[in-house]
């Protein structure tokens, strides 16, 4: 396959659920545009209609307007957060400082998912938690009020966790100190507080939030995601020639540590036209097609592409070598256990993939990937075993690509389009 063109990848997953619930915390109407219109998206403009913000339709090209009183009123009915950890967690936060009781609940894939790691800490901040089962997963009731200040060293790093805490202390007017053991996950959470005036210090491993600041209305164009953006690169990657270039992509230095391990694999990924936007820097990216050595990933980098070792391992399948993935266990708790399946999925198509422990060893072959790929309607296996697809000779056949729609309604659009 041969590649080309210019490719626009949807708004940044993370930046458009936070750019909702910060317009839910603001008094006043805000602007969003090019949010993502993906399903947990629409999960979180969902549940907080329910809790009396008004969010316009989300559609394409449309500009979204959030008009808010700066707080929530007690919800009629269960919130249902779909498939969205996302919006679980983050609202769970700001939750906690309203004195009502509100049921959360989501998909059998969502309920799960952990919860006492941000449930735990909220109650110590003063939140009332009513879980309905022994795991502490969803359905549970948080019941807020007053909050106390938390100082609290997180069980991983986790921009979930390390948000919810922090949007906890904004809503409830409380510092906040936390601290990530395993390198420090995405700080989208905080560029924002931190454009709103409020006081976010990083010391070593821990987070410092001081409630000196106000969110008031904003207009914010969302910048492309940087997890979507990863899947053409990956596709220019394993072309025969061509390249692609994809403009306005998020470069959080947070958010793109799969570029560095594909740089030590062989594959250079030039950042053209640096900017910054809500304290976020904005660049177009170029990729195009290269030789694979393996590497091997370590515990600290895994924060910065969790989402990408899917895709990195697909990769890594094409690669002279074995890469070596450490530490990631948390893949056993995503949407599924994307750590069982990246591996089931490798050696289904011919490769060579082994889980030892909370270790992803993964050979490179040069024998054509051929089989059918079992997602468990997880939309990031979906696509990195789409990608994988697009190799020379590859026969793959992905049982659900439907469910890309989660992060990137147009995958398969995007697939036809740049192929040459």
């Amino acid at each position: 396959m041969f590649v080309a063109g210019t490719v626009t990848v949807p708004g940044d997953k993370s930046l458009s659920h936070r750019a909702l619930l910060f317009a839910a915390m603001a008094s006043g109407t805000s602007r969003i545009e090019r949010i993502l219109t993906s399903l947990d998206v629409r999960s979180s403009a969902r549940v907080l209609r329910q809790l009396g913000v008004e969010v316009s339709a989300l559609a394409a090209g449309r500009v979204v307007t959030v008009q808010s009183r700066g707080g929530f009123r007690r919800p009629l009915g269960v919130l249902n957060c779909g498939n969205s950890g996302t919006t679980t967690r983050l609202l769970l936060g700001l939750l906690a400082a309203h004195s009502f009781t509100a049921r959360l609940t989501g998909d059998r894939s969502l309920r799960r998912r952990p919860m006492r790691r941000v449930t735990e800490p909220l109650a110590r901040m003063g939140a009332h938690i009513m879980e309905q089962n022994e795991r502490g997963t969803l359905p549970l009731s948080i019941r807020g009020g007053p909050l106390t200040a938390l100082r609290h060293e997180m069980p991983v790093s986790s921009a979930q966790i390390k948000g919810c805490l922090l949007l906890a202390g904004a809503a409830g007017a409380v510092p906040v100190s936390v601290r990530e053991p395993h390198g420090r996950s995405r700080d989208h959470t905080e560029r924002l507080l931190r454009t709103f005036g409020y006081s976010v210090v990083e010391e070593d491993a821990w987070v410092h939030f001081d409630s000196s600041g106000r969110v008031t209305p904003f207009h914010m164009q969302v910048p492309a995601d940087p997890s979507s953006a990863a899947f053409p690169i990956g596709a220019a990657i394993l072309a025969q020639g061509g390249e692609i270039r994809i403009p306005d992509v998020c470069v959080n230095p947070t958010r793109i540590g799969f570029l560095a391990v594909l740089e030590r694999m062989g594959a250079r990924v030039e950042l053209d036209g640096l900017e910054s936007r809500f304290g976020e820097p904005v660049a177009t990216l170029l990729a195009r097609p290269a030789a694979l050595q393996a590497t091997e990933v370590l515990p600290r980098e895994i924060p910065a592409l969790i989402d990408e070792v899917p895709l990195l391992a697909a990769l890594a399948t094409r690669a002279e070598g074995t890469t070596v993935f450490r530490e990631v266990g948390e893949l056993r708790v995503k949407e599924s256990d994307r750590l069982g399946l990246i591996a089931e999925n490798i050696r289904s198509l011919g490769g060579r993939a082994e889980v030892v422990e909370n270790d992803l060893f993964v050979s490179g072959t040069e024998a054509p990937p051929v089989g059918r790929v079992r997602t468990e309607g997880d939309h990031r296996i979906a696509m990195a075993f789409a990608i994988l697809g697009t190799s020379p000779g590859a026969r793959v056949r992905v049982d659900d690509l439907a469910c890309a729609s989660v992060s990137f309604p147009d995958f398969p659009g995007m697939l036809r389009r740049i192929r040459r």
